[in-house]
């Protein structure tokens, strides 16, 4: 309406009386004396809108814009798939939740009804207190490592990964999967990278805009790159790589002993309540139970340890396992390996006195790795002598590195380079 004045639909709301924001324009043809349609003057200023009222109509050859229906779709859009993710959030800490629930009630049956009740009872005080000593030890260990690697963040990549500004909006402008790749190996020169698709191409995360890492992989579940990513671990509710895998492996291993103290303590009591040499109490249904869950844990977990042993063995992941990194000399299963006892260094560490505490010890910085002589066999492949070393975080153990700088992968030098079989490669040693 010329002039500004008029009522608008819903204006008056929930109490709250408020005439749209007048908008001007000097060609409309609608006013008179000014020439102008939609005036401001006779509003003044632009007053905030309530919550409840809907968008402005845009003014005579004015379109809507993002302030009206594109940025309400928009909303629309996002509100189903923010409310998922909240709900598979929430849904992740089940598994932790259950795992806490067996925890619990374990040191419960072990220390009160067992210890406390039964042994006590039966004036068994000495076996009572070793029960307990042993018993306290191996639980603590198993809640420090099985904390540690949930609440362990992710290691991601750094920033030298990521492609800059003008990268990625040459990226983004290039329909070309050819040219993309242009400019992804011409970024990729000065990183330490030497593992490509399998179609040979760069590594490239879409979602994370960089250049992945050797060994990194993008989680659906965490929404990031993880560096060394192994799996993503539904009964901790996080992502297991680089970081975290040294507290994953020591979980398996207190999970294992947790549950076989507990059983090979509690079988003869199973035995003697199982055929009534002991009185039926409160705690025959606990001790009964205690055998059952603990012998059925250390099954399972027993062959998930082994596999993750065997894994560590040959320095893979477990995405590795199924799918073999590809090098410039194609794909190769054993690529990163080092030798058996290299290997298990690369996961805890040179200083021995840290292997069976959940403290960071493994060796690197994640973003890249040593790989073995190509065509010598992986159990006798050695790595090059490097000068200059580092610390790692919390055991202060120094380990062998190269600076970015002096870390271009030749690989990349020229496409032909890149393409071809790479016979003539030799040892390569990757660092930060």
């Amino acid at each position: 309406m010329p002039g500004g004045g008029g009522t608008w639909p819903g204006a008056a709301r929930g109490g709250v009386a408020e005439g749209p924001p007048v908008y001007s324009s000097a060609g409309s043809g609608s006013g008179s004396g000014s020439g102008s349609g939609w005036e401001a003057g006779s509003v003044g200023e632009e007053r905030p809108r309530a919550a409840e009222s809907p968008p402005p109509p845009p003014g005579p050859g004015r379109s809507a814009g993002p302030w009206g229906a594109g940025r309400s779709s928009r909303r629309r859009n996002m509100a189903p798939w923010t409310f998922w993710r909240c709900c598979q959030r929430g849904v992740g800490w089940v598994p932790v939740l259950f795992i806490t629930f067996v925890v619990v009630w374990s040191y419960y049956a072990y220390v009160v009804e067992l210890c406390v009740f039964t042994l006590s009872g039966n004036g068994e005080n000495g076996k009572a207190v070793v029960y307990l000593v042993a018993f306290h030890l191996f639980f603590v260990m198993f809640v420090w490592s099985y904390w540690m690697t949930i609440f362990t963040s992710p290691a991601s990549p750094s920033k030298e990964f990521y492609l800059s500004n003008s990268e990625k909006e040459r990226y983004e402008k290039e329909f070309s999967q050819e040219r993309q790749q242009e400019i992804l190996r011409r970024a990729a020169r000065d990183l330490p990278i030497y593992t490509t698709s399998a179609s040979r191409t760069i590594r490239y995360c879409e979602k994370c805009q960089l250049i992945k890492p050797d060994r990194a992989h993008h989680c659906s579940a965490c929404d990031m790159c993880i560096l060394k990513m192994d799996h993503h671990c539904p009964w901790v509710n996080n992502c297991v790589g680089f970081s975290n895998y040294k507290f994953f492996l020591l979980f398996l291993l207190y999970s294992l002993l947790y549950c076989l103290f507990v059983a090979t303590t509690v079988l003869q009591y199973f035995i003697k309540f199982w055929t009534n040499e002991l009185s039926d109490t409160r705690a025959k249904f606990h001790v009964l139970f205690l055998f059952f869950v603990s012998t059925m844990f250390f099954i399972s977990v027993l062959s998930l340890f082994s596999y993750h042993c065997w894994l560590v063995g040959k320095n893979r992941t477990t995405i590795e396992s199924f799918r073999s990194p590809t090098f410039s000399y194609g794909p190769d299963g054993n690529g990163f390996s080092l030798g058996c006892s290299k290997n298990w260094r690369q996961v805890f560490g040179d200083e021995k006195k840290y292997w069976l505490l959940p403290i960071f010890s493994s060796l690197g910085d994640g973003c890249s790795f040593p790989t073995r002589l190509v065509g010598m066999d992986p159990e006798q492949a050695s790595v090059t002598n490097q000068n200059e070393y580092a610390r790692s975080i919390g055991s202060n153990q120094p380990f062998p590195i190269k600076p970015l700088s002096e870390s271009k992968n030749r690989l990349l030098d020229s496409e032909s380079q890149w393409i071809e079989n790479g016979s003539e490669e030799s040892t390569v040693r990757s660092g930060v």
